[in-house]
């Protein structure tokens, strides 16, 4: 799931994952949220185990290393850290999923944006390493980081050509 105004990583990954699906909006439906959620899966959201109990979010079911043996659907947010806790606070559906956290993730390789933090990845990255971590092969993915390091060498030379 996306906004509107993404810078194309998550486009980018929707491109090179087969089996994903590309929702845009913030905000959906109950109906459409469970609809898309369908149960013959467990859903299990990328998000960090944050308290956010001063948002009044409901509190998402525990992950369980169970499920590794079973059919996941990855979800993921696009957008900035703000924007992606607005999506969270205004589907209260996603809010009651599992989150996944993410484990020993390399430094982003995003450098075309400003990042406060190290860990702080794209979403093509985070969700790379997220299957990584679920299908335990680091290494499966390395060629989506490979074209994503393409796709970022590209934008930076246009920054570069209009200085």
């Amino acid at each position: 799931m996306e906004v509107s105004n993404a810078k194309g990583s998550a486009r980018l990954l929707h491109l090179c994952l087969a089996s994903s699906r590309l929702e845009v909006g913030e905000s959906f439906g109950q109906a459409q949220l469970q609809a898309l959620l369908s149960p013959e899966r467990r859903n299990v959201l990328l998000y960090p185990n944050t308290e956010d109990a001063s948002l009044g979010l409901a509190r998402p079911q525990p992950f369980d290393d169970a499920w590794l043996r079973e059919p996941l659907r990855l979800v993921v947010l696009d957008g900035t850290w703000r924007k992606s806790r607005k999506m969270l606070y205004l589907n209260p559906l996603l809010q009651t999923l599992p989150r996944l956290p993410l484990r020993d993730t390399p430094p982003s390789h995003y450098l075309i944006r400003k990042a406060h933090l190290p860990d702080q990845l794209s979403t093509l990255e985070a969700t790379v390493y997220a299957l990584a971590q679920l299908e335990n092969d680091i290494n499966k993915y390395n060629p989506l980081i490979d074209a994503f390091d393409g796709f970022v060498a590209q934008q930076a030379s246009y920054v570069t050509r209009s200085v």
